[in-house]
């Protein structure tokens, strides 16, 4: 399930709890309206004969909603990141386009890669596909800008600035300011490795 169509399922639940406590709520209030005028029409107290006091409706309500609400907002992360880590796997297991299931130039096609003679595929590897896309040219031609690098990974504006900034904090790349734009190198670490 991905976190688009969890945030509308839990933003459901919680609307339907506030639908329902709302109306118990004005359920009991009319209840308590209704002894209240049965009680001064007779001129006596009804005091001793009530319903709920909707004011415990509105509590109650409003307990639910945020143990729901709270409740999955702590566990969005996990939950929905798990899905989006088990898609990526599979999608690495299974690639879509037949392009990538050909062998690198310098492994053999039934090898595994080795990680000390290709550090710098070995962590392209384990990247999903939209992060191995924005590092591949940053990799290959060091300086890229920001744009051209949408223009290279056919991704949106949103979508590249999100990745590289993502990719940054991991400290796989670094950006220097360039005008309105940024030049994209990748770290010394991976530039390291990838000259070893």
């Amino acid at each position: 399930m991905n976190r688009h169509r969890s945030d509308t399922l839990v933003g459901l639940l919680v609307a339907a709890i506030f639908i329902v406590g709302g109306a118990l709520s004005w359920q009991a209030y009319q209840q308590q309206q209704a002894i209240e005028q049965m009680g001064s029409m007779m001129g006596t107290s009804m005091g001793a004969v009530h319903g709920t006091n909707p004011l415990w409706y509105v509590f109650w309500t409003f307990l639910a909603a945020a143990v729901i609400g709270g409740g999955y907002l702590a566990v969005r992360d996990d939950f929905t990141s798990t899905d989006a880590n088990a898609r990526s796997q599979k999608e690495m297991s299974e690639p879509a386009d037949p392009e990538s299931t050909a062998p690198a130039a310098d492994t053999q096609p039934d090898e595994a890669i080795n990680p000390e003679s290709q550090p710098q595929a070995r962590v392209l590897d384990l990247l999903p596909d939209d992060e191995r896309r924005i590092l591949e040219p940053i990799v290959s031609s060091p300086g890229i800008t920001q744009i051209e690098l949408r223009d290279r990974s056919n991704f949106s504006k949103s979508k590249v600035s999100q990745t590289v900034s993502a990719l940054e904090r991991r400290g796989l790349l670094y950006r220097e300011r360039q005008g309105r734009t940024y030049r994209i190198y990748p770290s010394d670490d991976l530039r390291q490795n990838q000259e070893h």
